[in-house]
């Protein structure tokens, strides 16, 4: 299997978690604090895993510009759940 072939693969299996699990449970989690509501210790472990996947996968999004607006709006996303999370428990 050639380079070329492997990356294609792990993009894939990147784009197909994100797709399934992922991204529906960062929606869930942006509902929530949208809602006022703040995070579980759980949610917040979510959150870091994510993260950590994320700067994991930089080097590799980073050689695929076609995968840029993409990272821009999980960033986007991840930072509005953070920033409303935050504040959600300053207010409660």
């Amino acid at each position: 299997m050639t380079d070329k072939q492997n990356e294609a693969g792990v993009l894939a299996a990147l784009i197909q978690r994100l797709e399934s699990q992922r991204l529906p449970q960062l929606l869930e989690l942006k509902a929530k604090v949208d809602q006022g509501e703040c995070l579980s210790d759980h949610d917040l472990r979510f959150l870091q895993e994510v993260l950590t996947d994320a700067k994991n996968a930089h080097p590799l999004v980073a050689n695929h510009p076609e995968l840029g607006a993409l990272a821009s709006k999980l960033t986007t996303l991840y930072r509005e759940i953070t920033e409303a999370a935050l504040a959600n428990e300053k207010a409660g």
